[in-house]
C-alpha cells in the first residue's frame, strides 16, 4: 500500500500495477493490493488457527456473504477499506480485521498506513489507538447534541433516482435542522473509528442501497463499543435487525444495538452518545415512519 501512496502523482507511479477489476459497477472495484492483502492475512490466520473460519471481502466478491457461525470462531476481513481513496492516492484507507466469538464481534484491529494509526479493541478490555486508551462517553462526548455535531455519511454506490433522492434529502434535512458540519471520508471503518475517538460525532449509512457489509462493521464496532459509543440500526431493514425475545435494545424499539448489532444489515448509525444518535436518526428519516418498530 505504501509503495502506491508514495508514488501516486509522480514519475514513479504505475497505475497498471493496481490491476483494477470492477465488481457491481465502475464505482465498486478492487485492486491487486486488496487481493494480496487478504491472501496474506488469511494465510497467517489459517497457519495459526486452522479450525477457524474466514469471511473476506475479496474472497466473497459479488457472491452471497457466508453466514456467521455461532459455533466456530470467525475472522472478518476488509483488506483495504476505502479502496477508491487508496487507488486515488487519498490517505484515508485502512486494513480491517474483526474476530467473532459465538456469532458476535469480540476483537477489532484497524490499521491506517498513511496516518500510521493502529486501533485495537477487545470486548470488555477497552479500545486503544497506538497503545493509548480511547476515552469513553464522558465530558464533551456525553453532552454532544446534533446541533453542535460533526455528522458523517457515505453515499456509496446508489445511482437510481430514488436512491439518490433518499440520500440527498437526508443531508438536506440535516443542514436545515442545523449541524456543526458534515463530512464524507470514503472509509466506513475509519468513520466508525473516528467517532470512537471523538474526531466526528455521528456516522450513518443505509438511506438507499449504499448499505455496508459485515467487513465494514465488525472491527469498527468493537472499537466504538469499547469507547462507550452507541451503535445501532438506522431503521428496520429486516427481522434480523430486531432483538430476540428477552434481548437487549428495548430502549430502541427492539432494534439491535451494541454487540447484538446485525452485521448483515444494510443500515447503521453510530454516535458518541445515545441522544445524538436518536436526534440524528429522527432528522435523517424525516417523518419518522421508519424510525422504530411500534409492534413486534
Amino acid at each position: 500500500m505504501m509503495q502506491h501512496y508514495d508514488s501516486k502523482g509522480t514519475a514513479d507511479e504505475n497505475i497498471d500495477e493496481l490491476d483494477i477489476s470492477t465488481k457491481m459497477n465502475d464505482a465498486d472495484f478492487a485492486t491487486a493490493i486488496d487481493i494480496k492483502n487478504e491472501d496474506f492475512i488469511s494465510s497467517e490466520i489459517m497457519k495459526n488457527f486452522p479450525s477457524h473460519e474466514i469471511i473476506g471481502e475479496e474472497s466473497t466478491g459479488t457472491g452471497t456473504v457466508p453466514p456467521l457461525s455461532t459455533e466456530v470462531e470467525t475472522w472478518i476481513i476488509d483488506p483495504i477499506d476505502g479502496t477508491t481513496n487508496f487507488a486515488s492516492g487519498l490517505p484515508l484507507s485502512c486494513v480491517s480485521i474483526g474476530f467473532c466469538l459465538r456469532g458476535q464481534p469480540y476483537m477489532g484491529v484497524v490499521y491506517a498506513p498513511m496516518t500510521n494509526e493502529l486501533y485495537v479493541a477487545v470486548r470488555g478490555r477497552g479500545a486503544y489507538r497506538n497503545g493509548v486508551r480511547l476515552l469513553e462517553c464522558t465530558g464533551e462526548k456525553s453532552t454532544k447534541t446534533l446541533a453542535n455535531s460533526v455528522v458523517c455519511f457515505e453515499f456509496g454506490y446508489a445511482r437510481t433516482e430514488e436512491g439518490v433522492d433518499n440520500m440527498v434529502n437526508a443531508v438536506r434535512r440535516l443542514l436545515k435542522h442545523g449541524v456543526r458540519t458534515t463530512r464524507t471520508l470514503g472509509s466506513g471503518v475509519l468513520d466508525i473509528c473516528y467517532v470512537a475517538c471523538g474526531r466526528m460525532d455521528v456516522v450513518y449509512t443505509g438511506m438507499a442501497e449504499e448499505g455496508w457489509k459485515p467487513w465494514d462493521y465488525c472491527a469498527g464496532l468493537v472499537v466504538a463499543m469499547e469507547a462507550g459509543c452507541t451503535m445501532t440500526h438506522l431503521k428496520k431493514h429486516g427481522e434480523d435487525d430486531l432483538t430476540g425475545e428477552g434481548g437487549g435494545g428495548g430502549d430502541n424499539g427492539g432494534i439491535r444495538s451494541g454487540y447484538e448489532f446485525n452485521l448483515y444489515s444494510k443500515n447503521m448509525i453510530c454516535g458518541v452518545n445515545r441522544e445524538v444518535v436518536d436526534q440524528c436518526r429522527n432528522v435523517v428519516l424525516g417523518d419518522g415512519r421508519h424510525l422504530l418498530l411500534m409492534s413486534r
